[in-house]
């Protein structure tokens, strides 16, 4: 029973807003002024910048700068969105020790409250210039990031030790850039040298956005090697190992990685540089790296890549992947992905182009020099699509949205990458751009390919570094300038709606079709020692086995997921034997052939668990197999031009 004073109460509650409350509730603390937005005019003056790479033990950079000021309040900036990253990951946690000093006296600095890769300084009157000192603390061991730095080598990214002045195009901040090495320690990068007085090396002044996109790598042991196509087009392989012995060269290996300059030269029919140096680090020590430039590329990969030449065919189309981004990425790049400086956000939905199609010409490229055979390329198509046709989380995510898991997640790992599918833009790109290249080939009775395409969008305006950007617009109407097509519903469909067909029609296009069968590419095995890849069971069991045992990846309603089994597992015994990746090959042939389980001991973190899978499907690896009568355009893909 309510009495009339609580009716009353209860009313006006109801009818008078705020009356329930006897104070106001918490308002929001107002946001602190937006950081100057960057415009195209040009920062008065040039910023000194020289950073001592000599202490190779601590791993420490030291950085000075002496930047031109006016008096008044100034904003220097962190990199923060780095090229070729496509988000938000400049390392600001590895910035410490930082002094700013006019005149030889300290001058307060102040970190932005809400963007922590912004410091304020307030230049008193009379001061023409500041000097900036901090250190960057290069990562000592992996999980504190990638290792950059070590007793024989060093990658220098340059956005990881500059600040500059906000409220400028970065093409509009000059920088005078200098570097002290290691005692006889050779370098190598896209700048050009003016001066060098033993180990410290005066580079020409450059723009802050050529500055950031010309990394540089020093070491011990080092070589450059010419792999230019003529005086016109000039590239090099410039190589620094951790050994010098890792610096050996066969004749054929050498005219695999001259003929891949061949082949992107007939591709594009252009180049955008003055000349394009691979950095390549062949390093055990220092992180695995794959990162583009417009005139060079970042490239990191096992210490015996020459040495043991057989080991490296998965994989082997880094060089082309990152170079093929001097046109496509660099040159020209998505519209929404260039921005004016280093801290304005990037969007990537353009990245199935960006990362997808250079994934493809990479392969592809990889595949016309020689570097890999047709037939091992072929191999690493088929595991693509097999890998996708395991991937339930196509059933959810479109391919579009793939391409925001950068700034999802900072590209850190993620358990369930089948369910995930966290960056499928890169290998499904390829295979969406390997249908148009067969469907152009098809449509035009083999008049005409994708690699018109790529002269056409790639090869304008030959010799020019200035970005020219590009929208889907611009895609669909240079793909229909080579084949008419509707070539806007193609994409639509493969692209921007659920797809969980996955898009094999280059293959069919292509001549081929894919099939598994119980054996394994003859190349695979040794692609299993490198402990990035592993041994595959993903299209039997449903997971793959690092070489130390440890189960890199499970996929989702897989045998293996249905019976408990997650990622990072270590399989100890195969039916009651020491777990060895033939052991297990030769389980799965058993159980095929009766109705006993396959019995797996594993260990989960600190308990010992065992699991019965009960499948009888033997090993599966997937190939292409050629369909005769029908024309074998893939062949032509693959083909040396």
């Amino acid at each position: 029973m309510i009495r009339g004073g609580c009716l009353l109460v209860v009313l006006l509650a109801l009818i008078t807003p705020g009356f329930a409350q006897s104070s106001p509730g918490p308002e929001p603390v107002p946001m602190p002024p937006p950081i100057v937005g960057p415009a195209d005019i040009p920062y008065p003056g040039i910023v000194s910048l020289l950073v001592n790479l000599t202490n190779t033990v601590d791993r420490v950079a030291t950085v000075h700068e002496t930047i031109p000021v006016r008096a008044g309040e100034l904003t220097l900036l962190y990199p923060q969105w780095i090229p070729g990253n496509h988000s938000p990951t400049g390392p600001i946690d590895k910035l410490a020790g930082l002094f700013v000093k006019a005149d030889g006296k300290t001058v307060p600095w102040a970190r932005d409250r809400v963007n922590v890769y912004a410091f304020h300084v307030d230049v008193p009157k009379g001061v023409t210039s500041l000097d900036v000192d901090f250190d960057y603390l290069s990562a000592i061991k992996p999980t504190d990031g990638r290792i950059e730095i070590s007793s024989q080598l060093a990658d220098l990214a340059w956005n990881t030790v500059v600040l500059y002045p906000a409220g400028h195009f970065s093409r509009r901040i000059k920088f005078a850039p200098s570097i002290v090495l290691p005692s006889g320690w050779k370098y190598a990068t896209a700048l050009e040298t003016a001066s060098q007085d033993g180990d410290t090396v005066r580079f020409e002044d450059t723009m802050l956005n050529k500055l950031v996109d010309s990394p540089l790598i020093a070491g011990a042991n080092f070589k450059r090697v010419d792999l230019s196509t003529g005086p016109d087009n000039p590239v090099f392989l410039d190589v620094v190992a951790d050994e010098a012995k890792d610096l050996e060269i066969t004749p054929e290996e050498l005219q695999a990685h001259k003929n891949l300059a061949i082949q992107a030269q007939k591709l594009y029919a252009s180049h955008h540089y003055d000349h394009y140096d691979f950095l390549f680090m062949l390093t055990d020590v220092v992180g695995g790296q794959g990162l583009e430039h417009h005139q060079s590329s970042e490239d990191g990969t096992r210490a015996n890549y020459f040495t043991d030449w057989a080991a490296g065919v998965r994989g082997r189309d880094l060089l082309g992947h990152e170079y093929t981004h001097s046109w496509n990425g660099k040159f020209r790049r998505p519209a929404d992905l260039w921005t004016p400086n280093f801290n304005v956000p990037m969007r990537d939905d353009l990245l199935w182009v960006y990362e997808g199609l250079t994934q493809y010409w990479g392969l592809v490229l990889t595949a016309r020099s020689g570097m890999i055979t047709a037939e091992q390329a072929r191999d690493e198509m088929a595991g693509l699509a097999a890998g996708f046709e395991a991937s339930k989380g196509r059933e959810w995510r479109p391919l579009v949205d793939t391409t925001n898991q950068p700034t999802i997640s900072l590209r850190r790992p993620v358990s369930w990458v089948s369910w995930q599918r966290p960056e499928d833009y890169y290998t499904e790109g390829l295979l969406v751009w390997l249908d148009a290249d067969t469907k152009i080939r098809e449509l035009s009775n083999g008049k005409k390919s994708l690699d018109d395409f790529a002269k056409l969008f790639f090869g304008v305006n030959n010799g020019s570094y200035i970005t020219d950007t590009y929208t889907l617009e611009d895609i669909v109407a240079s793909l229909n300038q080579v084949q008419p097509y509707d070539w806007a519903s193609f994409l639509k469909e493969r692209v921007y709606e659920l797809h969980p067909e996955v898009p094999e029609n280059g293959f069919t296009q292509g001549g081929y079709k894919l099939v598994y069968n119980d054996t394994a590419p003859p190349w695979e095995k040794r692609a299993a020692e490198n402990p990035r890849f592993g041994t595959s069971f993903v299209e039997s069991l449903g997971f793959n086995v690092m070489p130390d045992g440890s189960l890199g990846g499970v996929s989702w309603e897989s045998v293996a997921f249905k019976a408990g089994i997650v990622p990072g597992m270590q399989l100890l015994a195969v039916n009651g034997e020491v777990y060895s990746t033939e052991k297990l090959r030769d389980a799965i042939r058993k159980a095929e052939k009766g109705t006993e389980p396959i019995t797996l001991l594993l260990k989960d973190r600190d308990t010992i668990k065992s699991v019965a899978l009960d499948y009888h499907g033997g090993l599966r690896y997937p190939h292409l197999e050629r369909v005769e009568g029908t024309p074998a355009r893939l062949d032509d893909v693959l083909a040396a031009q």
